[in-house]
């Protein structure tokens, strides 16, 4: 976490790509939230927009993360800094705007598709291990396409890069998406009011760093090792920590689907509703 390699801030960010990355993610963002926004008319429920906008609202915290996992979006071109569509700057780390439509591409996809079978309690273990699989895939589409056309750069030292693309990276965004869909239909199924319901725009950062700084600590800590005292920084390290994480990962996936919701009561209204009970009245003969 120290600082960025002068060669890395003064890469050329590719302004084509820069394009694609604002308008291409935003034209998707827009598709997904009438989407959600169809969804919820349909079951009469704020839960898919209001997860969608958490997920949307909980990028602004990812300079935390770039720091972490040795992140950098490009924002240099011909040679001056400042060629990024920004919208601001924390621990002197710029931010694309386009990291929202990007959360909500990446870690808001298995609330729309999978969160009603979910709070059915439809879904099976196998079914959820097939979503984390599917969102791996997908973590590594869109940010292989963004490391491998000078978009951003993971540049720490790690280890199984796709292209330039780290894959424990996509490892760890597909569990944490895993892990917050989960959290997301809990709380839907538990919560009674609409305000209750606004928790959900708060709940992807305890996920999100939750897995990446709770389950990628070993990574983390083994990129940054510095090169004096005891352990000191070796690539074999970087090796044992990632091959940790994967399955430190599979481990809280599996964990996940002992928190998968059984099926409604009769009682129940598929909104999350209860239906108010008749109370039972004995008729006495006279």
């Amino acid at each position: 976490m120290g600082a960025v390699p002068e060669e890395v801030m003064q890469r050329e960010l590719d302004m084509a790509w820069q394009h694609v990355f604002t308008w291409g993610s935003y034209g998707i963002t827009v598709a997904m939230l009438v989407w959600a926004f169809y969804l919820g008319r349909a079951h009469r429920t704020s839960f898919f927009v209001l997860a969608s906008l958490g997920v949307f609202i909980g990028a602004f915290a990812e300079p935390i993360y770039d720091v972490l996992f040795d992140l950098w979006f490009y924002d240099a071109h011909n040679g001056e800094q400042g060629a990024m569509y920004s919208h601001f700057t924390a621990f002197e780390r710029v931010q694309p705007v386009w990291t929202h439509s990007g959360y909500l591409i990446l870690y808001a996809g298995p609330v729309l598709y999978a969160g009603w079978r979910m709070y059915q309690g439809l879904a099976t273990p196998k079914f959820l291990f097939g979503i984390w699989g599917l969102e791996i895939v997908t973590s590594c589409v869109f940010e292989v396409i963004g490391t491998g056309t000078n978009v951003y750069t993971y540049y720490g030292p790690y280890e199984m890069r796709i292209w330039n693309y780290p894959f424990v990276i996509g490892v760890l965004e597909g569990t944490q998406t895993i892990l917050f869909t989960v959290l997301a239909v809990n709380l839907w199924r538990r919560i009674r009011s609409g305000w209750g319901m606004a928790s959900l725009l708060y709940a992807h950062p305890f996920t999100m760093f939750g897995t990446n700084v709770g389950i990628g600590a070993p990574l983390i800590v083994a990129l940054h090792l510095d090169d004096e005292g005891g352990v000191t920084f070796a690539s074999e390290l970087i090796w044992v920590a990632t091959f940790l994480v994967y399955g430190l990962c599979a481990l809280a996936v599996l964990g996940a689907t002992k928190f998968l919701p059984e099926p409604l009561e009769p009682t129940e209204e598929p909104t999350g509703r209860r239906r108010e009970e008749v109370p039972h009245r004995e008729t006495v003969g006279v």
